[in-house]
Order: structure tokens, then C-alpha cells, then sequence
């Protein structure tokens, strides 16, 4: 079992006596931290110095890199320049696909994106419309601000424009989830359920979906050929502590590029 480290709750956070002095603070993507947490952990390993990961949503994140209260934001969707300073950088630290995700029982293996993307805007509503058994489709969704969501809305072409503004045109009835867990345990406990998880979540509580008709892999991924992919990116200020600046060099290492596959997701190195 993988050791989760480094999670502190909201109010941890903004308690600064609770943050070891020297600490690099990491938050941002549900995502990302995933993987985040298992760096974090053999970093410390091998320097002995701290690293606290904090998982708040994409959103959350890159505003925390730009405003200073973490060191390092995380992000599993792209961002926008309004967001950045000028003094931010972006790191790709690696590649993840976007799993839509089904219940075990479910007898669909394999869907189009055109027919995911009209079962999110609740164009098609029964599971019989796509080759599965006439049962009304439970649409499970990430929470606004989630980067999971965002990026997931951008390729599936889930947004539109009203006045001006882009908003989700993802069908109102849909179930909200915060967080990947969250997700996986709504599909896992709903027979006629549907979601979107990051690949690298994905485990045997249920099925990844091939998209037509490529399946969701790291090599799928990898070679371009599935198409639901997002970059995990790394966000940190120009004048950000050396011990900050240091963990990223590790994540970039060979070492830390090797975690990254270990876990399921795409290397950039």
C-alpha cells in the first residue's frame, strides 16, 4: 500500500507554527498530488528535508504559486496567461490520460468521443443508445475548478459561450464529485453510472472505457493515439527558496522520471 504523506487539512495550512521551518509546500490538482505525494516521499528519503502536499484543486493551486502562500502549485489542466505572473514558470512534469470510467458490471467496453461527449451534454440518456442494457445513464462530473474537470471539458468540447463567457455545457442533472476518489467510489457503487478519473487512479474497482477503440494506456498515450491526454504541470516563482527549486530538479531527474512511470503516468525526460 502506497504511503500517503504530507496531506494537511485547509486549517493545517494557514497555521504556519504546524509547517516545519524549511518545508516546501505543494497544492493544487487532486491529480497531480497523487503522484506528487509519492515524490515528495522519496525526496525526503533521500535529503531528510520536508515536503508537505496539499491536494485543493487545480484552480487553487496555480493562484497559491502566484500569490506565494505555496511554494509550488500543481495543475493538471493548462493555464491561462491571466493566471501567471511574470515571474512564474511552467513545468511539464509529466503526461496523464483522462479515463472515462464505467462500473464493473457494465457491458460497455468501448465508446466514441462524440457519443461521451453527448452523454455529458445529456443528449443520450440510456446506456441502450450505446450498446449497454435500457438503463437511464448516471453522469458523474468533477467539482468546478477541479483541472480534471477543465481539461476534460476543453477536449470533449464541453463548453460553450453565453454573453461573452465560456461556461460548461455539461447537463445540469449530472452528479458532482470532488476529487478522483470520490469519483471512483459514486461508478464503483452505481452499475449505470459514468465518470472521468485521472488513468493514473484508475485500479481494479472499475472499468476504463477505450475510446475509439483505442485503449486508455500510458503507450496509447504516449504514441498520441488516445486522445484524452492533459499535461501535469508544475508551478513555481522565480524567487521561490533553493529547497523549492530543488525538489523540482528531482521530479526532472532520471530518478524522479522514473517515479512518474512507476505510477502509471507519461514521462517528459
Amino acid at each position: 500500500m502506497k504511503k500517503v504523506i504530507g496531506l494537511l487539512t485547509a486549517v493545517g495550512l494557514m497555521a504556519a507554527p504546524l509547517v516545519q521551518a524549511g518545508t516546501v509546500t505543494v497544492s493544487g490538482s487532486t491529480s497531480v498530488a497523487h503522484v506528487m505525494e509519492v515524490l515528495a516521499e522519496n525526496y525526503q528519503n533521500t535529503t531528510n528535508k520536508n515536503v508537505e502536499v496539499q491536494g485543493t484543486g487545480s484552480s487553487a493551486g496555480i493562484r497559491a504559486a502566484k500569490d506565494g502562500t505555496s511554494m509550488i502549485g500543481m495543475s493538471s489542466r493548462n493555464i491561462k496567461p491571466n493566471e501567471l505572473t511574470p515571474k512564474t514558470k511552467e513545468i511539464v512534469i509529466a503526461r496523464d490520460g483522462i479515463a472515462a470510467a464505467v462500473n464493473k458490471a457494465n457491458p460497455v467496453k468501448d465508446l466514441t468521443q462524440e457519443q461521451i461527449s453527448k452523454i455529458y451534454r445529456g443528449e443520450i440518456k440510456n446506456w441502450s443508445e450505446v450498446g449497454g442494457e435500457a438503463r437511464p445513464i448516471v453522469v458523474v462530473t468533477r467539482e468546478n475548478g477541479s483541472g480534471t474537470r477543465g481539461a476534460f471539458e476543453e477536449i470533449m468540447q464541453l463548453q460553450r459561450k453565453v454573453n461573452g463567457h465560456t461556461v460548461t455545457a455539461i447537463t445540469p442533472s449530472a452528479q458532482v464529485g470532488n476529487g478522483n476518489g470520490m469519483i471512483k467510489t459514486i461508478v464503483a457503487n452505481n452499475p449505470y453510472a459514468i465518470g472521468y478519473i485521472s488513468l493514473g487512479s484508475v485500479d481494479d474497482s472499475l472499468n476504463a472505457l477505450s475510446v475509439n477503440g483505442v485503449a486508455a494506456t500510458g503507450s496509447n498515450i504516449a504514441a498520441g493515439d488516445y486522445q484524452i491526454a492533459r499535461p501535469f504541470i508544475a508551478l513555481i516563482n522565480e524567487d521561490a527558496p533553493a529547497t523549492a527549486k530543488s525538489f523540482i530538479e528531482f521530479i526532472m531527474s532520471a530518478d524522479g522520471q522514473g517515479i512518474v512511470a512507476e505510477e502509471g503516468y507519461i514521462r517528459v525526460q
